[in-house]
């Protein structure tokens, strides 16, 4: 029975160290894959850095590339022929310059501007009017080349036409249109209102309207009721802005030896706010009115 008992603790003493060993090998396993990881790692990251270094060179090499082919470019532009960048440039102004012009044209052709291109440029055709009424029509002949200038012109010679295209022609056509329109348009609503005094309200003249060629110095006598019996007033209408309708002076005086009454003198006062208020022929279209009423009321 001993002998039995001891074999069997024999075969048990066999089995632990056996299981003892394997569980070395496994230790010594783990430790070996352990070991080997961190090496594992830092040939990743050489590689890495080496393919960073590579990148970091191309893009180097990129921007030297980039660097001289701006500097290639800049030196072929600066060795451009100076009178063909001229040449080129000038025709890209007057090409600009007419498109501009059509665009006026078109902008402003319900305020009476209107115009139809020629071979040298374009003949822009300037209609004014007042309070509605269409008056005359003036053209001006533009040669559309450098520097713009006035071919032909139906402009009258008392308008500033000169000073106008001098100060915008050639830097803004679009102002020197619109500058001469208001020249224009006022001399002729000036004279329009003076032709209506001396056609439709003659009576109550005094004597004859005296004007000058620009319509902005005006005088004249009148009576406020051309039956009366009264000295007339005297008026002095001054129009020192030429691109108004208005007169931007006025004096009234009254014709006689005997001194003004306080109403007369009140009158006067009124008339010369009125002129300065209303155009010429609605001034006296008011004292017609006036006049009409007192009629009325004289009749029994």
């Amino acid at each position: 029975m001993e002998p039995a008992n001891t074999l069997h603790q024999d075969g048990e003493s066999k089995g632990g160290v056996l299981a003892h060993l394997e569980r070395l090998e496994a230790q010594e396993n783990r430790c070996h894959k352990q070991s080997k990881e961190p090496q594992k790692v830092q040939g990743v990251e050489s590689a890495l850095g080496t393919e960073i270094h590579k990148l970091r060179r191309l893009r180097d090499k990129l921007r030297a590339e980039l660097k001289q082919r701006r500097a290639r470019v800049k030196a072929s532009t600066a060795n451009a022929k100076p009178n063909q960048t001229m040449e080129i440039s000038e025709q890209e102004v007057l090409e600009r310059k007419q498109e501009n012009m059509k665009a006026t044209l078109q902008a402003y052709r319900f305020t009476g501007l209107s115009g139809k291109q020629t071979s040298r440029g374009v003949c822009v055709c300037i209609s004014t009017a007042f309070e509605g009424n269409l008056l005359d029509s003036y053209f001006v002949d533009l040669v559309i080349q450098k520097p713009l200038r006035i071919h032909h012109h139906s402009v009258p010679v008392f308008i500033p036409l000169e000073d106008i295209a001098a100060k915008y022609l050639q830097t803004d056509i679009q102002h020197f249109l619109f500058s001469l329109c208001e020249y224009l348009n006022a001399y002729s609503g000036r004279k329009y209102q003076a032709d209506q005094l001396q056609s439709d309200f003659a009576a109550f003249l005094t004597g004859p309207l005296q004007r000058n060629a620009l319509c902005n110095l005006l005088s004249f006598s009148y009576k406020v009721d051309p039956k009366g019996q009264s000295f007339p007033f005297c008026a002095r209408l001054l129009y020192k802005d030429l691109t108004v309708t208005l007169p931007t002076d006025v004096t009234i005086t009254y014709q006689g030896t005997e001194a003004l009454s306080t109403l007369w003198e009140e009158q006067r006062a009124s008339h010369e706010t009125l002129f300065c208020m209303k155009p010429l022929h609605q001034v006296f279209a008011s004292f017609a009115r006036k006049r009409e009423k007192l009629d009325m009321s004289l009749i029994p």
